[in-house]
């Protein structure tokens, strides 16, 4: 892979620094060091600009290219790519145990695995997401090839081993074998991860599917492995009415209290959905300091209900957006934009043509595509606590080179210059073809030329 270490780039950036806000940078120049972080961003103005503008090494963007923050998808199930906009048409628990488990039980073959995973992770780098955060499965050995495949390929990446071990709950082939199984097999998981030679992107994710398919045992035992190795963790939270009932009638209590109780709310743990978040919910896990994965597709399709994401913003709540592959049809989070703006809007306007006009929606309730677009780039970095998502000094250089020209593609700006109009056309058209150039730690991952 070759890319800008060391090597100062010029054009227009545009990130989102806070939601529903935009910033862009032209004419700037950034230098991002041997680690891979942005050392300089200097715009015209910048005493620093004039020197890095005469460096033989300067790499310029034609005038018409800009580079925007890589996406951060928060949710992606690596195992269900290949049933990818398939079984959306029966409720959640059905979809599991009929499609999903089955499909899932197969990576027990590595073959399977690695020629499912070097597929999913190259159509995720090509369409400019840089860090992923996946479930994989039960499987250690193929989980950790999946963490392998992420390094080789570039992706920044967080990887949980799937723990799931109620025998009333999961199919015998696609389980832990006992609480102290799924306990020792995460803990061999991440110390592989960790180990793995020249490992500087990719991190081990403690991973409880779901209270439905874990004993207390388990939920007990990977909450004090998380605070024993300080991983990060994700699981699902609230997601459906079936998975909020479940955990009601088990606890007598919603998934943000129980999950808490197993001392699984951490600064660095990320909750799948959350569609039906209480009050009490929201305060407990701006108390951790927890993030959630938005999933709007998905939640179209399994969760019952709409985020309200507005309403958890304004709590203060660290949100950032997944694509819930397979759950969502899309691995696009282009689309994971698009969607989150429509579904606010579904919310706000009430969707039940009977209903009264006064009556049929929640008020106040929208986002606009900037609020997207920060949430899917910096919004995530904050979620999983790490300094992605932003072009400052001390950030890694993730990026991807917009071409509004590229043949094949489909944005057509009709010599619209006005950052926010640029953006929004980009957001709302933009297809793989625009996509010029991909970077994670100043690394070119992909490359269209």
């Amino acid at each position: 892979m070759t890319g800008l270490r060391g090597r100062p780039l010029r054009g227009r950036f545009i990130h989102a620094p806070e939601r529903g806000r935009i910033e862009a940078l032209d004419d700037a120049i950034l230098l991002t060091g041997a680690d891979g972080a942005i050392e300089v961003l200097a715009r015209p103005d910048d005493a620093a600009h004039a020197d890095l503008a005469g460096r033989p090494d300067l790499v310029t963007l034609s005038a018409h290219r800009l580079v925007l923050p890589g996406f951060v998808d928060l949710h992606v199930h690596a195992p269900q790519y290949p049933q990818l906009g398939q079984a959306l048409d029966v409720p959640l628990e059905v979809w599991l145990h009929k499609y999903t488990f089955p499909l899932e039980a197969r990576y027990a073959d590595l073959d399977f695995a690695r020629s499912r995973y070097e597929v999913l992770v190259a159509d995720l780098l090509a369409s400019g997401t840089t860090t992923a955060l996946y479930f994989a499965t039960v499987h250690r050995e193929a989980s950790e090839l999946l963490a392998r495949i992420c390094l080789d390929k570039g992706q920044r990446a967080l990887v949980g081993k799937v723990a799931m071990d109620d025998p009333l709950a999961c199919p015998a082939n696609c389980r832990d074998a006992s609480p102290e199984a799924a306990i020792a097999q995460t803990r061999a998981f991440i110390g592989a991860v960790r180990a793995l030679p020249g490992n500087d992107r990719v991190l081990p994710v403690v991973t409880p599917r779901f209270i439905p398919s874990c004993t207390d045992a388990a939920l007990a035992g990977l909450g004090a492995l998380a605070a024993e190795c300080g991983c990060h963790v994700q699981t699902h939270c609230s997601e459906s009415d079936w998975a909020h009932g479940h955990a009601l009638a088990r606890y007598g209590m919603t998934d943000t209290a129980a999950l808490d109780g197993f001392g699984l709310l951490t600064r660095r743990t990320v909750l799948a959905h959350s569609v039906f978040l209480t009050e009490a919910d929201m305060a407990t896990i701006v108390g951790r300091g927890t993030g959630i994965a938005h999933c709007a597709l998905s939640n179209v399709y399994f969760g019952n209900a709409v985020f309200p994401l507005r309403r958890a913003l304004e709590r203060g709540l660290h949100v950032g957006l997944g694509t819930d592959v397979s759950g969502g049809p899309s691995a696009s989070m282009f689309e994971a934009c698009r969607s989150t703006v429509q579904v606010s809007r579904l919310l706000e306007e009430g969707v039940d043509p009977t209903d009264s006009r006064e009556t049929r929606g929640t008020p106040d309730t929208r986002v606009d595509m900037l609020t997207a677009f920060h949430l899917a780039t910096a919004g995530g970095g904050v979620a999983l606590d790490l300094p992605i998502g932003l072009f400052r000094p001390g950030y890694q250089f993730d990026a991807m080179i917009v071409d509004p020209e590229a043949a094949g593609g489909s944005i057509r700006l009709f010599g619209e210059t006005e950052p926010v109009a640029v953006l929004e056309k980009i957001l709302y058209t933009a297809s793989r073809p625009n996509i010029a150039a991909v970077y994670v730690s100043g690394e070119r991952v992909v490359s269209t030329e």
